[in-house]
């Protein structure tokens, strides 16, 4: 029985290098190729893949992407023009290759800032994926939501060149190999100095909804499977949990977790911050995948294998 291959971009990077491990684990032969790593033979230059590669994949996965997090976002406006080439060559070549599926990763900074701020921190106020209309979109979160719009633009013009593409949003990623220019890896690096006190950029208040990285990869996979045997619409869902964890609770769940005697916890109000509150509504995800780690369990998981 022939293995069925799989791309994956931006292998080297957080999501890129899971994904790579599930896919092996599940007896996929995968292909590597990234932006920034050194080239080896098991890892090829993503330029180079996609002006002369011809091979169909079964998946082919985008995972590359430059300057996702609050710093990037905020700071480094010229990431766009990184971002939208990264995302138009991918399509070009798969189109004129004629790829069998690509997975195309968005984020919930293409979700509009206006539903999340302080007026929407009820509860039940989740981003649904109906709540961006592509038509009609409203303002995302800096140049890098403006960026997974246009992606998903992108993704439907491949659909109508006769490329299937399965679109997710996740929500805030977070596992213990995490870079530190995430929250969660940036939390995680203070706990692991001891920092006293421990600095929340921005607000405490600010909330998120954390999935861990096995529940990205594992869902994002199971959404490209159902909408790939025709069992679901190819719709965009949100890869998210549906919690609402703010930065001040994690903070203090990472001091717990690591037997903190103390826990005093400084805000810097000079650094940059997002919005308020982002956190997903999970049922179309669920009807697909429902995560399997809490948000406690991700902290000790990485509590338990800090250096």
């Amino acid at each position: 029985m022939n293995r069925r291959k799989a791309l994956v971009t931006g292998a080297a990077g957080f999501v890129g290098r899971h994904t790579v491990a599930e896919l092996e684990s599940r007896g996929w032969e995968v292909s590597r190729c990234d932006i920034n790593s050194p080239m080896t033979w098991t890892m090829r230059d993503f330029n180079d893949v996609t002006r002369w590669s011809t091979t169909r994949y079964d998946l082919v996965i985008h995972c590359a992407a430059v300057g996702a997090h609050r710093a990037a976002i905020d700071g480094q406006p010229y990431t766009f023009a990184q971002n939208m080439r990264l995302d138009s060559t991918l399509f070009e070549w798969a189109i004129r290759t004629k790829q069998r599926r690509v997975l195309y990763i968005s984020s919930s900074a293409a979700y509009p800032i206006e539903l999340q701020t302080e007026d929407y921190s009820d509860e039940y106020a989740r981003l649904a994926e109906d709540d961006i209309v592509l038509h009609d979109p409203q303002r995302p979160d800096g140049t890098y939501g403006v960026t997974k719009l246009t992606g998903e633009h992108l993704s439907a013009a491949a659909r109508a060149a006769g490329v299937p593409v399965t679109v997710v949003r996740p929500f805030s990623g977070y596992g213990e190999d995490q870079g530190t220019e995430w929250p969660f890896g940036a939390f995680l690096n203070r706990i692991r100095q001891r920092e006293m006190p421990f600095t929340i950029w921005g607000s405490a208040a600010q909330r998120r909804d954390w999935i861990h990285i096995s529940d990205v990869v594992r869902g994002m996979l199971a959404i490209a499977d159902g909408q790939q045997n025709g069992g679901f619409d190819e719709e965009p869902v949100n890869l998210c949990t549906g919690r609402a964890t703010s930065m001040g609770d994690l903070a203090l769940l990472m001091m717990n977790a690591a037997g903190y005697d103390s826990m005093d916890i400084e805000v810097d109000d000079t650094k940059p911050m997002g919005v308020m509150n982002r956190v997903g509504d999970p049922n179309r995800f669920f009807d697909y995948y429902e995560p399997k780690v809490t948000i406690e369990e991700g902290v000790h998981r990485a509590i338990e294998t800090r250096d």
